[in-house]
């Protein structure tokens, strides 16, 4: 659709609307970065475990799925109503994530962010709802190639935010939540730039195709289902991993957002240079070469224990994942068009729900699992009680907004050596959130620094290891 074509006799701006709406996934690669960057500092925070937070970061994605799937199919109805949305909702979850720190309880807290993550993912779902279809009626004779361009702006945004998100940590002020309060940014200029804009009706509204015949050639298509399951493997390989390589990369020792911002700037480049390369490959074939290559660049970061080694196989997974998601989208758009706007919903919110509910969270629980593997036992009891028996003789000289920290990391130590001393073993989840506390409470002692030195290699071992059970993912759909 050209510049000027009109609708309802409004001119409609073409190019001011695609580049509005890709600027729109900024704030969506921008939450989901920046989300990745702070778990560590939240699970320090808050004592939470690696499935908690695995639930928040995956309450930002399969909050997309619930815009996608229960109102992707009213795309035809209102694009730019679907973007006012999102920019409400996006506003409200930055905010309301923020607002955790204010709670003082650690319980509290974790529903404040959940909460939080999960409407700002609302809104990056409507992003979704919006953006796909209003691109294919914008570009019809290019779809492949200019959805690949707009889904560009997700690696592109989060190369932007995760230097940003990177460069303030180095920074006294550089707290998780001046850092998520970047996202704020990319939510008003998308807003300023598309919001009171005119939209173009959907490809299914031109076309005359009727709301119900849309949802019955959705639900009654062979190669839809079949598009539909090869979704949920290609989005939990591409986005399940990416949402923990810098947490688990950190606890290495390594800087992980670096290294997701190494893979999304691959990303971008392979996306925004998509068109050549669909050209001679069929669909098919560059979505059974992706699953080839990032299937084995997931398993090669799972082993990787070095900087030099993660940006290496980090390449290798980059270039696996980077046409998955626009091309699965427009294969579908192109090969089943009358299954509209429901049909390109459905595909992402289905993506986004398996990722957000399953694989994330389950990530984190095979990390939590593996994480007392890495634990030197005597070490560990050592410090622990060390920390349960010195900790009550200074809580009298911490500052009082210090002194219930303390307490936690005091009663945590001391509940874990009672199931040691009882079982013989150190009981996983609570040793780990022992030593996450006594790290947190703020004291000046080196037990900090021996909880961190402890903590580290075993958190970055855990989340290898849950790396190693979403690669064989990739034979799936080989």
């Amino acid at each position: 659709m050209a510049d000027g074509a009109k609708t309802g006799g409004r001119a409609i701006n073409a190019e001011r609307l695609f580049f509005g709406t890709c600027f729109a996934l900024v704030p969506t690669a921008a939450s989901f970065a920046i989300i990745g960057d702070i778990l560590g500092p939240l699970k320090a925070q808050f004592i939470l475990t690696n499935y908690q937070v695995g639930l928040i970061g995956g309450a930002a994605l399969w909050g997309m799925a619930i815009s996608q799937i229960l109102l992707g199919s009213l795309a035809d109805f209102g694009m730019r109503t679907m973007l006012r949305l999102a920019f409400a909702c996006h506003l409200i979850g930055v905010a309301t994530m923020i607002s955790a720190s204010l709670t003082g309880a650690s319980g509290t807290a974790f529903w404040v962010l959940f909460a939080g993550a999960l409407a700002l993912g609302i809104g990056n779902g409507f992003v979704e709802v919006a953006g796909n279809p209003l691109v294919a009626a914008l570009y019809p004779e290019e779809k492949v190639t200019r959805l690949n361009q707009f889904h560009g702006w997700f690696p592109a945004g989060m190369v932007i935010a995760g230097l940003a998100s990177y460069a303030l940590g180095l920074t006294a002020f550089g707290t998780w939540e001046v850092r998520l309060g970047l996202t704020f940014v990319p939510i008003l200029i998308y807003g300023a730039l598309v919001l009171r804009e005119t939209f173009p009706e959907t490809e299914g509204v031109q076309a005359g195709v009727r709301f119900g015949d849309m949802f019955r050639v959705t639900f009654t298509s062979p190669l839809f289902l079949v598009m539909l399951f090869c979704m949920m493997i290609t989005a939990s390989l591409e986005l399940g991993p990416m949402r923990w390589i810098p947490a688990v990369l950190q606890a290495g020792g390594i800087p992980g957002i670096l290294v997701l911002v190494w893979i999304s700037g691959l990303m971008a480049i392979l996306r925004f240079k998509a068109g050549p390369l669909v050209e001679r490959l069929s669909p098919t074939g560059l979505l059974l070469g992706s699953a080839i290559v990032s299937g084995t660049g997931l398993l090669l970061l799972s082993y990787a224990e070095s900087g030099v080694m993660a940006f290496l196989v980090a390449t290798i997974f980059a270039v696996g994942i980077a046409f998955f998601w626009p091309t699965m989208l427009g294969f579908v758009n192109e090969r089943i068009p009358r299954t509209g706007a429901l049909g390109l919903g459905l595909m992402g919110g289905i993506g986004m729900a398996i990722t957000g509910l399953v694989t994330i969270p389950v990530m984190g629980d095979i990390a939590d699992q593996h994480v007392p593997e890495r634990l030197p036992v005597q070490s560990t009891v050592a410090l622990l009680d060390r920390t349960a028996q010195s900790l009550p003789a200074i809580l009298t000289s911490v500052p009082a907004e210090r002194r219930n920290d303390v307490r936690q990391a005091i009663t945590l130590s001391s509940k874990a050596l009672g199931v040691y001393r009882q079982e013989g073993a150190l009981p996983g989840n609570t040793t780990a959130n022992a030593l996450r506390a006594l790290i947190s409470s703020g004291v000046e002692s080196p037990l900090v620094q021996e909880a961190q030195v402890l903590l580290g290699p075993a958190e970055n071992y855990g989340g290898r290891i849950s790396f190693r059970y979403v690669a064989p993912l990739a034979l799936i759909i080989t």
